[in-house]
């Protein structure tokens, strides 16, 4: 089902046609944590080669932090802003899955219904539910897992077309026994949206979220290009130069990844879910909550989400990617922050890593006893020196003046990590084994340790990550 701007209603047609002129920085952030967000992005972008990220942040529910880093535009220069769009990809499915459950708090539907009640036509439609789409459970094959924009993407198709082609073809598998990620289930959720609501999804999602929660630069990149005001797409063949990024023809991203904005406004749509002030309680509950397999087995996905853990605190993400776009949202239930990054180059992982790194050092996760002391030893060896009180007699002779001259000379220079983090222990010859992850943005190490039952190290060991 194709967007046309023509049917589209008097609110979402001022969210979608408007440039941002109004400011989107927001600067009330901890000066010290801003230099963390700050070093992180730049530092990830200096060692991904990506153009620019966007950035926000939410702390304590509220939005601290907007700042934009490196070049929007390459030809002629042009410097990234927080005034400016960039495409958001997938991370657009979760308002589609928040329009059905809106419609559901109105009584007009439910998640168990068949999407085919809604949609005729589709295979086992009777059988596969509303529920099984937004958690892509259902089986349906996706239109477009590639990282690429290939050339019948070009030309513009329709909602319909995509339906006829992919969802009428046999099930991937039966409905509720795996996981599957898949664009085509919200093709499918979008036409229901529609066909419920009796309006353009974008004009449902204007006048029942976009509007009321102030998003004003939001845009209907499935419909129309970015202006040039907007951040500028990019790609690169291996590790060629950046080229522009081809722009996916009309109704190729319906209700799967069709969304444009700025940093700002997705950490407004954040902020609202952490205060739950959109849907009901029992809404987010729903669109929170892990589905579960029919075999009993956990996907890691809710409703347009995924639902992961975070050092014991539930934490709900998506990352998104369109042409020359990437995007990662990271939300910390529990600890009341956001971390929204947008990029524009696609098919690397530059958006996922400043969120990954940056959501923790936000929320203030503390290091843990083991991570603690083993980045106090290796602040040490930074410096050339070693608190031999922690070590047994074998790491203390291992610790030679050589030994420490290699340690300090070849880890000074690299300064302080980005992450320090415990990936792993077991037990071995009466001894605890750790892992620890040491991140900087242009390399990874691995620490290895070996700790006795009485507190003393036999083994501390760095090397590269593979």
């Amino acid at each position: 089902m194709e967007l046309r701007k023509k049917c589209i209603g008097t609110v979402a047609a001022l969210l979608i046609a408007s440039i941002p002129t109004f400011t989107q920085t927001v600067d009330t952030i901890d000066p010290a944590l801003r230099s963390r967000v700050d070093r992180i992005a730049a530092q990830v972008l200096r060692q991904t080669g990506v153009p620019s990220a966007s950035v926000a942040v939410v702390r304590h529910g509220k939005l601290v932090y907007t700042h934009a880093y490196g070049k929007a535009r390459l030809k002629p220069p042009m410097a990234a802003t927080a005034e400016m769009r960039y495409s958001i990809g997938s991370i657009s499915k979760q308002f589609t899955a928040a329009a059905i459950l809106l419609l559901q708090q109105q009584g007009k539907l439910s998640l168990d219904d068949a999407v085919g009640q809604y949609v005729p036509g589709l295979t086992r439609g009777d059988e596969v539910t509303i529920r099984q789409i937004l958690s892509h459970t259902s089986g349906y094959q996706d239109y477009w897992p590639e990282d690429y924009l290939m050339t019948p993407m070009v030309k513009p198709t329709t909602a319909q077309q995509i339906l006829d082609t992919w969802a009428k073809k046999p099930l991937d598998f039966e409905p509720g026994t795996q996981w599957q990620y898949s664009n085509t289930n919200y093709v499918i959720a979008g036409a229901i949206v529609e066909k419920v609501s009796g309006e353009k999804l974008m004009d449902f999602l204007g006048e029942q979220i976009f509007h009321p929660l102030g998003m004003h630069s939001v845009w209907n990149s499935d419909q129309d290009k970015l202006t040039q005001t907007d951040a500028t797409a990019y790609y690169r063949h291996a590790l060629g130069p950046l080229r522009v990024a081809p722009k996916e023809g009309r109704g190729w991203m319906f209700a799967a990844g069709e969304l444009a904005m700025t940093a700002h406004d997705l950490a407004l749509w954040d902020e609202s879910v952490l205060a739950e002030s959109v849907l009901k309680p029992e809404s987010y509950n729903q669109m929170f909550t892990d589905v579960k397999l029919k075999s009993g087995k956990e996907t890691h996905y809710g409703l347009g989400v995924q639902v992961e853990t975070r050092a014991g605190h539930r934490s709900i993400e998506h990352s998104g990617e369109v042409s020359g776009f990437v995007s990662d949202n990271v939300v910390l239930i529990d600890d009341g922050v956001a971390v929204a990054v947008l990029t524009n180059q696609d098919a690397v992982g530059a958006a996922s890593t400043i969120a990954d790194l940056a959501a923790p050092v936000v929320a203030g996760y503390p290091l843990t006893a083991p991570e603690q002391q083993a980045l106090d030893i290796y602040h040490g060896l930074q410096q050339g020196r070693v608190d031999r009180s922690l070590l047994a007699p074998n790491l203390s002779d291992y610790f030679t003046p050589e030994a420490l001259a290699d340690f300090q000379s070849s880890l000074a220079p690299l300064g302080e990590p980005l992450a320090f983090k415990q990936v792993g222990d077991q037990l071995r010859g009466g001894m605890t084994f750790r892992a620890f992850r040491i991140t900087y943005p242009d390399r990874r190490m691995m620490l290895t340790t070996y700790t006795y039952p009485d507190g003393k190290l036999e083994q501390y060991l760095i090397a590269p990550a593979d």
